[in-house]
């Protein structure tokens, strides 16, 4: 038991260290000249290959028997949201804030999230959930005034997309839980079909305003973004994999994951003196926004 218990701390931090990894990838990237668009398609190709040769191998002409028109429907929704629209306004937000900032607000979800179970499901919210709320939103105010992240400086209101990424992300998670209850399908097919979705949204995209124009960045942009990819495919293998065991409850899990924007803040005082700061105040504002989010989890 304690070997397993083990395991799922180990495959649960990796997802931390790497999504708090990412963020460096995104703003060296974007600041090499990459956009918002181009970079989105880059992580979603990276990703979104890799999981369906995972699926050839590992399940063949098996695989997604038993999905249903109304879950490809939900996951399809949650690809769009999450997947195209989410991680476009991410790399918007890296590049006017800032990686740490960024990461640190996009810890926000279970905030955004409990709010649609409210609204929508009816769920009541618990002491414990309020006291997160209200150290989560503490901590948003906090980094408000911290004066840190992006060296060339921002204004409060370009906070809005790493919160507008936040809320996606939350509307496509919720619909990503209800599709994963309606159906027999794995995690990996799930995400695969999330992914394919989001990638297909981008390409419409960057076709209908003009291909080329979008696409055309410095090769080290899509080195960076290549990079970004390759993280988020093991972070997310390595969550579904935690999730999988026995002893990976969504309590142990999910509260480890939640600490990815103090790596972020790590790798970022590190590695991005030269573009971003990283002050008291970003500390105290992330420190509160992750014990905020994990007390929502909880």
């Amino acid at each position: 038991m304690a070997s397993a218990t083990l395991e799922v701390l180990v495959l649960a931090l990796i997802p931390a260290i790497f999504w708090g990894f990412t963020p460096i990838f995104d703003k060296r990237g974007m600041a090499a000249g990459g956009g918002s668009v181009q970079a989105s398609l880059v992580v979603v190709v990276v990703d979104s290959t890799i999981y369906w040769l995972l699926i050839a191998v590992l399940y063949g002409r098996s695989a997604f028997s038993g999905l249903t028109h109304e879950v490809l429907v939900v996951f399809v929704f949650a690809g769009v949201v999450g997947t195209a629209l989410g991680r476009i306004t991410i790399f918007v937000g890296v590049d006017k804030v800032g990686a740490s900032l960024n990461s640190t607000i996009l810890s926000t979800r279970p905030l955004f999230a409990t709010l649609i179970a409210l609204a929508v499901l009816g769920e009541p919210l618990g002491p414990v959930t309020g006291v997160g709320i209200v150290i989560l939103v503490a901590g948003l105010a906090v980094l408000t005034a911290s004066k840190g992240g992006d060296l060339a400086g921002w204004q409060p209101r370009d906070l809005l997309w790493p919160i507008a990424a936040a809320a996606t992300f939350a509307v496509a998670n919720v619909s990503r839980r209800y599709g994963m209850l309606e159906t027999p399908i794995s995690a990996l097919e799930a995400v695969a079909i999330n992914e394919t979705a989001g990638l297909v949204a981008l390409l419409a995209y960057v076709a209908a305003v003009g291909g080329r124009d979008v696409l055309e960045r410095p090769r080290a942009s899509y080195t960076y973004f290549a990079g970004s990819g390759l993280l988020t495919t093991v972070a997310m293998l390595s969550l579904m994999a935690a999730l999988g065991l026995e002893e990976g409850r969504i309590a142990i899990v999910d509260p480890l994951v939640a600490t990815a924007p103090l790596f972020t803040l790590l790798f970022a005082a590190v590695l991005l003196r030269d573009l971003e700061r990283v002050t008291k105040g970003v500390i105290v504002g992330a420190t509160l926004v992750v014990v905020g989010a994990v007390l929502i989890t909880l």
